[in-house]
């Protein structure tokens, strides 16, 4: 789905100037779509997609070659990768991993991370200490995960399937289904 949205996206051309805008161009300029106020366009083959009922009154993208994008327009398809794509969601699981990497860094329940905790000064031994902590949080995610794999295969060999891990988000369907008959509506 998402490469056929990013077909009839506006194509940046440059980079941000100092302000933070871009310049873009009409999709049928650059050769993505057919689109019949672009004459030319229509002389890409067929299997470009293709506008059917253009605009009785066309936007400024489709009247002018370029338009200038402001910082404000649209921040979020001024991401690197087109929003549902796979390769956005490969992008943001890299983020979200460093934040569970850091959460788990300052937990207090397993690592304590905060203010005050090493009487040591200077950046050796606090580098020092900081790998020595990510070493330990290393060191027990990967037991927590071989420990899964064990009990999986335990699972396997007595015939029974992985277990499942809890589904924390509910849907509709899940609350309408869990809500008393008595509750009002």
């Amino acid at each position: 789905m998402t490469g056929e949205l990013s077909r009839y996206k506006l194509g940046r051309i440059g980079r941000n100037d100092q302000g933070g805008s871009h310049r873009v161009m009409c999709p049928a300029v650059m050769g993505k779509l057919r689109c019949p106020l672009r004459p030319a366009s229509m002389a890409l083959p067929f299997d470009r997609p293709e506008v059917l009922h253009p605009p009785q009154d066309p936007p400024r993208c489709c009247r002018q070659l370029t338009i200038t994008v402001g910082v404000e327009v649209a921040a979020k398809t001024a991401q690197k990768h087109d929003y549902p794509s796979a390769a956005h969601r490969r992008s943001y699981g890299r983020r979200t991993a460093v934040e569970r990497t850091f959460s788990t860094a300052k937990d207090p329940a397993t690592n304590d991370l905060r203010r005050g905790w090493c009487r040591l000064m200077g950046l050796a031994p606090i580098a020092l200490f900081v790998a020595c902590l990510f070493v330990v949080r290393n060191e027990r995610i990967l037991r927590s995960f071989e420990a899964r794999r064990a009990e999986d295969a335990r699972r396997r060999a007595a015939g029974l399937p992985p277990r499942a891990r809890h589904r924390t988000r509910r849907t509709e369907t899940d609350r309408i289904s869990t809500t008393p008959a008595t509750a009002p509506p």
